[in-house]
Formats: C-alpha cells, structure tokens, sequence
C-alpha cells in the first residue's frame, strides 16, 4: 500500500518558524550595529572624511538583486537594505538629507524616505541652489536634486575644488511603477576613492545652444540644459557612461556650430538597473 503524503504544518508552527527567522534577523542587526560601533573607533585612528560610500552602497546593491529570489518584490528588498546602509552609515557620523522640493513635495520625500528613512533628518528647500548650499556649509550632508529639466544650472557650483560633487542617481534599480520612481541625483562631500565613476556627469557651457545642437548630443549622453541668453549658449549638465568620452561631445558640439566655453568634472555615479515586470534586472 503507498503511504499516505505527510499532513502540511499547521499554522502554528509556520507563525513559529517565522517568529524565529524575525528573531535571526533583528540579532544580525545588532551584530551588524556592534562591528559599526567597532568600525567607528578604527576610523577615528585610520579614516578621516564622510562617512558614505557610494562605490561599497553600489556593490552591495548588485550583489542583493544578483541572489534574490521568491515573492518578495525586489523594490521592498531594495527600500530594506537602503534604510539599513542610510540609518548606520548616520550612526557612524549623523547627516541630513536636504531635498530640492521644487517641482513637488510628494515625489521628492518618497524619494527621500525610500532611500533614507525616517531617521535621517530630512529638510526641504524650493530651489536647487538653495539644497546644494546647505550641503556645501556641512561637513557630511546630502543634498537631493531632481535630475530631469532645470530651470537653473545649480551644478555651476560643483565645479570648484573642494566642493560637493555628484555622488549618486536614485533609484539605483528602475521600473515604470517603482515606488519612488522620481530620479534625483545625489550631491554631497566623499573621498575621492570612495566614488563610483561608471557615469561621469561634466559641467559644459557653450555658445551657440540650439534645437538642432541638442539633437545632436541626444544619442550620445542624458543632458540638463539651461539657455544662457547672454551668450546665445547654455549651461549642460552632461552624464556620460564609461562607453562614451567627453571628447566625443566635444566633437559632436563643434559639428552642430556651437562651441565649448568650458567644462568641468561634478561628480560620478554607478550604472543604475532596469528591473523588468517578471523581476529581471539589467544595467
């Protein structure tokens, strides 16, 4: 005779099995915060500056979209491990997030909350300029700025040395109905050899700015132009992929009649993933 198959659990001893992985998890979060309480008393001897990491925080996030699977949604995995790396990388040296809330308050504290938390203190101003100004008086703040259209070239003041450069694009993973789909770029103070540099993004200001220039550069890098009237230019904003080169935007400028009248590093970022309805990912 074959044997009858086993009686499933109950569903008391799933709600068990699950009460002791919830246990398993807030225990690795206190060992977590225990080697961070280590971390912060060999940085006070061997590290000094800002305490983020963009190149790490990248790594980290490829590594967790690489091995996930089940039913759990990848935007809730990704919001998890962001708050995580946010919340000790602010016990480690405390920051604020500084939000340009100009084109909507809504969009940009999703954003800010997704990505932050609620324990980093967030504040909001009504420019662009406005956030990256109070970025560049802190030591170790990050300022959030929309990365579509501007009517303002805030990057200009990332140009000097020294100060607050590009360090991130949000979301790192990308889908039409992600929760906190508004892109913004992150801007703030890091070592230099803690940047990702996949994506270069340059401060470009030409003369001689028009529809057909801008066609021109579409193919080859996401720009943000701002028309200079007085010089019949504009002020880019150019975000160029390890693929391409500045010296090919160059050329590409010169062929369209505009001219460059000066260019300027600003800062870098990863590759961000494209997360397709079924779950897969792609750079």
């Amino acid at each position: 005779m074959s044997k009858s198959p086993p009686a499933p659990p109950s569903l008391e001893v799933l709600r068990q099995e699950i009460d002791s992985i919830d246990e398993q998890v807030h225990r690795l979060l206190m060992a977590r915060g225990d080697i961070i309480d280590r971390l912060i008393q060999v940085k006070q001897t061997q590290e000094v500056g800002s305490a983020f990491r963009p190149a790490r925080e990248a790594a980290m996030m490829r590594r967790l979209v690489e091995r996930h699977r089940g039913i759990l949604p990848i935007d809730t995995i990704e919001s998890i491990w962001r708050v995580i790396i946010s919340t000790f990388t602010y016990v480690q040296a405390p920051f604020s997030v500084h939000a340009d809330v100009s084109i909507g308050e809504s969009a940009m504290r999703d954003s800010a909350r997704f990505h932050f938390g609620f324990v980093v203190p967030y504040v909001s101003h009504f420019s662009a300029q406005a956030a990256v100004e109070a970025t560049a008086r802190s030591k170790g703040d990050l300022a959030l700025v929309p990365a579509a259209s501007s009517r303002t070239p805030w990057w200009i003041a990332l140009e000097a040395e020294g100060a607050p450069k590009i360090i991130a694009r949000l979301p790192f993973l990308e889908r039409a109905d992600h929760p906190a789909a508004l892109p913004v770029f992150v801007v703030s103070r890091v070592a230099d050899s803690a940047m990702v540099t996949e994506v270069e993004t340059w401060s470009v200001r030409v003369s001689g700015w028009n529809a057909e220039t801008a066609r021109a550069l579409s193919p080859l890098a996401d720009i943000v132009a701002v028309p200079d009237t007085a010089f019949d230019g504009a002020a880019l904003l150019v975000s160029i992929s390890g693929a391409g080169s500045l010296e090919r935007i160059r050329t590409a400028l010169i062929e369209a009649g505009a001219s460059v009248r000066s260019q300027a590093l600003v800062g870098s970022h990863a590759t961000r993933y494209t997360v397709a309805p079924n779950g897969a990912t792609r750079p």
